[in-house]
């Protein structure tokens, strides 16, 4: 074998931005789609740090006809002199020095989202070009940075302002050799998380325009702030009490904000943030506020009387049924846990959090008893819920020998034991099962056939779904439990594949499906466990050659590739039920030529927004997302 040498020489030093080139996902996450959409949010974060400094009223943000970023913002602007430590203008040192920014000291920012001060010039790093104007002491200064962040010329005044004329004007274009699988910008993203920032900073006026294809321009601002935040939430919900509660108190420099409102469902929407930051795993600040809303609750309900003193005291599940709560926590100096900024982890905030929930909270039930008895009334009915469920959790968890045969008779396993291989099959009607059954592979495929619609959950709550019995087949076949016995790691397949006709019955079975999941098993789709098998609706055949495509568009493209003189046959495909074991597995269960789709959930508003309006109780915004969304299915060949 030869000797490899390694020597001195074998050791790479980086220069500058050279680093970050070189390992992007380091710095924004992923070279995607949603590291493209990071930079906006590096760029957009420092404009907001602004707003929180109290310097800056408004931003804008424009999507560029070549799909390049504008950001502005009425703010101080970044300092024009010469940085003391590297000899260059400040506006330079901040885009090409990693670490260098006013987010250290405690002196420039407060409060702050950017904390690694990497964001600007990660950004530059990793675009073709970037351009920063600044305007100050009415003048125009302008840098060009040029091929992954090299100056093309220092900082220059380039034009006079008005002096009332501050802030800073960024503008950059993603670099494709960066960002191979797109550069092209989604509005509705960027919209999305717009939005969010402007509820949680009240007042702030954001402007979202596309100055592509389709011109579009949208304005932001809540003087309502994170109140506005769960009206918006709750619109396709049934509140049971008129106003939302917002309470606000500041403890040793940290701020909390707190709106919740309950409504009529049986599920909680909690969504915490710090210093803008979504906190998706939550932290001290929610942890405070939770542990203070089951305690004031109990207090209060044992004060008036509806709980004996025999009786148990709520759980946190009982007192947050139907809740939607925003947590908006401001802090000097957050410790976030994990690079990815989901978890808050500062141990002052905990106590701090439930202090000043606890106070705001117990005046407002003091003050308004008639709807703390709705709530109080709300969170036992819960508790009688639970109970029931967890007698029901029991009876699913017997493994007498009835119990195994009935529930084995409904499941074809697969033979291997290997979660990471497995795969299970939620197939439409005991037709489509026993072909899936005879034209699956039996080593990793597992089969379970669904007889009818299974249970709305949006309309019950965790005891009724456990009495279905389609409900309990299903949990019992995924083997992560449910409610609070839910566990994840016990879940004995790493596919879930809803498999239904392509009409309209099978698409209310796949919702139906779908809403048990994101209520039920949320993490399970979180993780990405939960795809849609994708039948194809006509097969093609010419010569010796059969194509099967998924629709119409498919179809014509199919065609059109074809030679002019090519005779063909276009047969529409049966039903899932009607094919035969072979044409199953050819079309929809082999996995070379099979094609799924998977089921994510990036946006957790949006997706509890449409689960509401779609299968909720509310009839009116059901009946107008279909009126609007007409237009898409009214050619469809159902």
């Amino acid at each position: 074998m030869k000797e490899e040498h390694y020597n001195d020489s074998d050791i790479q030093v980086l220069e500058g931005l050279e680093a970050v080139r070189k390992r992007p996902g380091m710095y924004i996450g992923s070279t995607s789609s949603r590291g493209l959409h990071h930079l906006v949010w590096e760029i957009v974060d420092n404009a907001i740090d602004e707003a929180l400094a109290g310097y800056c009223d408004d931003i804008e943000v424009i999507i560029n006809p070549d799909n390049s970023i504008t950001v502005k913002d009425d703010g101080r602007g970044i300092p024009t002199g010469i940085h003391p430590k590297t000899g260059l203008s400040t506006v330079e040192t901040v885009y090409t020095v990693l670490h260098a920014g006013g987010k250290f000291g405690g002196g420039g920012y407060k409060v702050s989202g950017g904390l690694h001060g990497v964001g600007a010039s990660v950004v530059n790093a990793l675009s073709s070009w970037v351009e920063v104007k600044v305007y100050q002491d009415s003048k125009v200064h302008m840098i060009r940075f040029e091929n992954g962040g090299h100056t093309v010329s220092p900082l220059k005044v380039i034009d006079s302002c008005s002096p009332d004329r501050t802030g800073t004007t960024v503008t950059f274009k993603p670099d494709p050799e960066i960002f191979k699988e797109t550069t092209i910008y989604d509005y509705e993203i960027l919209k999305t998380r717009i939005r969010e920032l402007a509820f949680l900073n009240r007042g702030l006026r954001i402007i979202l325009c596309d100055d592509r294809t389709d011109k579009k321009k949208e304005t932001f601002v809540y003087e309502g702030g994170i109140s506005a935040y769960v009206e918006m939430i709750n619109a396709n919900k049934t509140p049971i009490h008129k106003d939302i509660i917002h309470l606000e108190g500041t403890e040793n420099d940290i701020n909390l904000e707190v709106a919740f409102q309950y409504n009529s469902g049986y599920t909680s929407n909690i969504y915490s943030f710090a210093n803008n930051i979504n906190t998706h795993e939550g932290g001290t600040h929610e942890d405070g506020v939770k542990l203070a809303l089951t305690r004031i609750i109990n207090n209060y309900a044992r004060k008036i009387k509806l709980l004996k003193d025999n009786d148990e005291n709520l759980s946190g599940e009982d007192v947050r049924e139907g809740l939607t709560m925003i947590i908006s926590c401001k802090i000097s100096e957050p410790q976030f846990e994990g690079q990815t900024k989901t978890k808050l982890g500062n141990s002052e905030v905990k106590k701090v959090a439930s202090s000043v929930f606890s106070e705001g909270f117990e005046r407002f039930l003091m003050e308004n008893p008639d709807e703390a008895k709705i709530i109080v009334e709300k969170s036992m009915t819960a508790a009688r819920a639970r109970v029931a469920a967890k007698k029901a959790r029991q009876l699913a968890r017997r493994k007498d020998d009835l119990d195994i045969t009935n529930f084995y008779g409904k499941l074809s396993d697969c033979k291997s034991k290997d979660p990471k291989e497995c795969e299970i099959f939620l197939v439409e009607g005991d037709s489509a099962g026993g072909s899936a059954i005879k034209g699956r592979n039996s080593m990793t495929q597992a089969i379970l056939p669904l007889r009818g619609k299974i249970l709305n959950v949006e309309k019950a709550r965790l005891d009724r779904a456990l009495s279905n019995e389609e409900i309990k087949t299903i949990i019992t076949a995924f083997g992560t439990g449910i409610g609070e016995d839910f566990n994840i790691d016990k879940l004995r397949y790493n596919k879930i594949i809803i498999m239904t006709d392509a009409d309209v019955d099978g698409s209310h079975i796949r919702v139906l499906l779908l809403t048990l999941f994101y209520r039920f098993f949320r993490p399970i789709v979180e993780a990405g466990h939960v795809y849609a098998a994708q039948p194809p609706l006509f097969v093609i055949k010419h010569g010796k050659t059969i194509k099967y495509v998924l629709n119409e568009m498919e179809r014509d493209e199919y065609l059109s590739s074809l030679s002019p003189n090519t005779k063909y046959d276009i047969m529409r495909m049966k039903g899932l039920g009607e094919m035969d074991a072979e044409e199953l597995n050819e079309t929809t269960m082999d996995i070379e030529k099979r094609v799924l789709r998977q089921i994510t959930v990036d946006d957790i508003v949006a997706a509890d927004d449409i689960f509401s309006k779609l299968m909720g109780e509310e009839v009116e915004p059901r009946r107008k997302f279909i009126e609007e969304n007409a237009v898409y299915v009214e050619n469809l060949d159902v």
